[in-house]
């Protein structure tokens, strides 16, 4: 069966003054049923907890303070499963609530462990929903938004296609409310710069993620092989056309395959411990070479780490290339960096020659 991951933002499920909308939830389950029982799976990323529960406890707008939030945030969650347990079981479909933080995509165990839960969830006929753990997560540790948790999720499941329902039908040349010549982007096979230029900035004062958050998220279902659309639901039908390819928005389509397991864990689920900056021979070999990174291509080391963490390597223009598992300390590159492999052997006493193995290593860009 089709395994369709479907992203709801704050917006589409609250108010503007906050406090859920059950029966725009109502609507959305209908949706999502229509599409499983046309056969397929869904999986239900939700946002909303914050602007669910602001209002149950007293604060007037939107709380700024991270405490604040976290505290909206556990109201907020139960009274938002709450609606979708009731508007799904007028359905006879059974419900799963998924917590997750940045924390357990980084450990490699943790997330292996989700996915198998995930699994078995929808080979029950459950729908899992899940949303980020607002109460206990801490800003460095943060998504940001539930655009990338949707991503992360659609590449970890291996899912058909990425939904993201947001109010505006697609990516624009320009904001439509303010250029008449405004142009909406059917299509989009690459997220390049100009891409992101047109992507913007915030969105509502409700949610936190704004189209480019989504066109982010875009980039990052689409290297890992998953097709995105972002765009509009709002009739009935919408959700199945938009599966379909003729729905009322944008789709960024890919012609990559799939990462395994390892390599999106490296790319997307691991937490840098350090940074190595690369000259333009060693990032060519990186990136269409297939080759490995040796320590003649470093220029520069930050941070401190031991062989077995996940370091990010960036360009000259500190551009990030991709990610790999060191086979060197920080300390140790450092006193090889630019060298020779003849000279590097002279130097320092390490498992392997290069600094990271091609086996070990994801392109990101």
């Amino acid at each position: 069966m089709r395994l369709i991951v479907v992203k709801i933002g704050s917006s589409s499920l609250t108010s503007d003054e906050g406090g859920l909308n059950r029966e725009r939830i109502g609507f959305f389950a209908d949706e999502i049923t229509s599409l499983i029982r046309s056969g397929a799976h869904v999986l239900l990323v939700t946002s909303g907890a914050v602007a669910a529960g602001f209002r149950a406890i007293g604060y007037t707008t939107r709380p700024k303070a991270l405490h604040e939030k976290q505290a909206a945030a556990a109201v907020g969650q139960a009274l938002l499963m709450q609606a979708y347990n009731q508007a799904f079981g007028l359905h006879n479909i059974p419900t799963a609530q998924i917590l997750l933080t940045r924390y357990d995509f980084s450990n490699r165990r943790s997330v292996h462990n989700a996915q198998m839960t995930i699994d078995e969830l929808l080979r029950r006929g459950v729908v899992p929903i899940i949303n980020e753990n607002d109460t206990v997560s801490v800003d460095e540790l943060k998504f940001g938004d539930n655009d990338t948790l949707s991503a992360l999720v659609a590449n970890l499941c291996k899912a058909q296609q990425l939904d993201i329902i947001t109010d505006t039908d697609g990516l624009y040349t320009a904001d439509p409310r303010h250029h008449s010549d405004a142009r909406r982007l059917d299509r989009i096979d690459a997220v390049t710069d100009e891409i992101f230029r047109i992507a913007g900035g915030a969105g509502s004062s409700v949610g936190t993620g704004g189209m480019r958050s989504k066109v982010e998220a875009a980039r990052i279902a689409m290297r890992g092989g998953v097709p995105v659309f972002i765009g509009r639901v709002t009739e009935p039908g919408d959700l199945r056309a938009a599966v379909a390819g003729t729905g009322k928005g944008t789709y960024f389509e890919t012609r990559q395959h799939s990462l395994s397991m390892k390599k999106q864990w490296l790319g997307f689920h691991s937490l840098p411990k350090g940074t190595v900056l690369v000259d333009s021979g060693a990032e060519a070999a990186l990136r269409s070479g297939g080759k490995s990174l040796l320590p003649v291509g470093i220029c520069e080391v930050e941070g401190d780490f031991h062989p077995g963490d996940v370091i990010e390597v960036i360009n000259g223009e500190r551009y990030p290339i991709g990610r790999g598992v060191s086979n060197y300390t920080s300390a140790q590159i450092r006193a090889v960096a630019g060298l020779s492999t003849d000279e590097v052997q002279k130097r320092v006493d390490v498992q392997r020659i290069e600094v990271i193995h091609r086996d070990e290593w994801v392109t990101l860009n």
